[in-house]
């Protein structure tokens, strides 16, 4: 939201008026070069912006209607509840305006529990960040290159990257994950996506984060614009115009990358969401996962191709059979008292199956030593540091 207290630069800062004129102006400069367009929606602030302004803009007439526009949603399986529903509303309520929607799921054994518990493979770090490819990146990609194929032309991708102020341009955009309140992998989608597949656009790339929360909040007044869109619990998610003080984002429920998760713990405050209070007992779940009393070590003989020690001889790695079984159990009883759908019947079906066959991530046998039994510690050039005591 905007400040209350105007300052001495209000007269020169763009408002929505203008943002979305220059969305509008963006838009038609590429409806000629493109029959088809496509739009990726995670359900985040940014790109239920970028969605419903999108459809909005066509609606009104103000955007020429392409051949086709598309909306590819990223279904992580990992979202915050409440913007899950919200997101399947707004696929609905665009689809009432003619805009053809599909749900995009990673492959089976990739979904996060399944990778993790399945094969073993420890809860994402900030050096072993395996979540954002793997389970939204990658099948998106995935998507897109299949819409390639069908539609036989190349695609227009909107994504909905920000720089946040509209001065700021570059050719080459590479957001991070907490950069200005961005969203989990869009800047990386926007570097990965194939030149052959499609070209991209950043349609909101020039809105400053206070404009988004404006227009999610005015884009759910049926009056002003003849139909409503189903934003508001959006912004409210992420705490609305408090969120641009703290710079608040989303992304899986009780990621663990981030420090707190801010978006759950303001949902929880509504007494609609109240239920989903056990869902803070994940961030503590997924530190406990990393503890060496549920993982396996290496014992310092692990070499490169060229015979050369690779440079952790003694690292950690999966988890045991033992600890995955567990925390399956406790995840389905978080689930259970949360009434959320964190591991389905099929997921969990397929995680016994792949702790029945004794799978471990590749490289591992699974007959490593437990890594909180006392080791010499191996350095890369073989040189051993005797008697480190595990952590238990």
């Amino acid at each position: 939201m905007k400040p209350s207290q105007p300052t001495l630069f209000d007269g020169d800062r763009m408002d929505l008026s203008d943002a979305i004129e220059i969305t509008a102006n963006s838009l038609r400069a590429y409806a000629e070069r493109y029959n088809y367009w496509a739009i990726a929606f995670s359900g985040g602030k940014d790109s239920s912006a970028l969605l419903t302004v999108v459809a909005y803009l066509i609606a009104s007439g103000r955007v020429p209607r392409p051949k086709k526009l598309i909306v590819l949603y990223a279904d992580t399986r990992m979202e915050l509840p409440p913007l899950h529903a919200t997101a399947m509303i707004l696929l609905e309520e665009v689809r009432a305006l003619g805009v053809e929607t599909r749900i995009v799921l990673p492959e089976l054994d990739d979904r996060f529990f399944v990778y993790m518990l399945g094969r073993g493979v420890p809860p994402p770090s900030n050096t072993f960040r395996w979540c954002t490819a793997q389970i939204k990146i990658e099948p998106m990609l995935a998507a897109l290159k299949s819409l390639r194929d069908e539609a036989g032309e190349k695609f227009l991708m909107l994504t909905g990257v920000r720089l946040g102020e509209s001065a700021v341009r570059d050719a080459r955009i590479a957001l991070s994950c907490s950069k200005n309140g961005a969203e989990c992998g869009q800047g990386w989608f926007q570097e990965a996506t194939p030149e052959s597949v499609a070209d991209t656009l950043a349609p909101i790339l020039h809105w400053r984060v206070c404009l988004v929360w404006d227009w999610l909040m005015e884009a759910d007044l049926t009056d002003k614009f003849g139909f409503h869109f189903s934003t508001k619990l959006v912004a409210h998610c992420y705490g609305g115009d408090e969120a641009v003080e703290i710079n608040a984002r989303t992304g899986c429920v009780g990621c663990n990358l981030a420090s707190r998760d801010v978006a759950l713990e303001r949902v929880l405050q509504y007494p609609q969401w109240k239920h989903l209070q056990p869902l803070m007992e994940l961030r503590p779940l997924y530190a406990e996962m990393k503890l060496p009393k549920n993982r396996l070590r290496k014992d310092g003989t692990e070499a490169r191709r060229d015979g050369t020690l690779v440079s952790k001889p003694c690292r950690m790695s999966p988890l045991t059979l033992e600890a995955r079984m567990e925390f399956l159990d406790r995840l389905l009883s978080i689930q259970k008292r949360a009434s959320v759908d964190l591991i389905n019947s099929v997921e969990e079906v397929r995680i016994r199956e792949l702790i029945a066959a004794q799978t471990w991530p590749r490289g591992w046998k699974g007959s490593e030593q437990l890594a909180s039994i006392p080791f010499a510690n191996v350095n890369p050039d073989g040189s051993v540091q005797p008697n480190l005591e595990g952590i238990l």
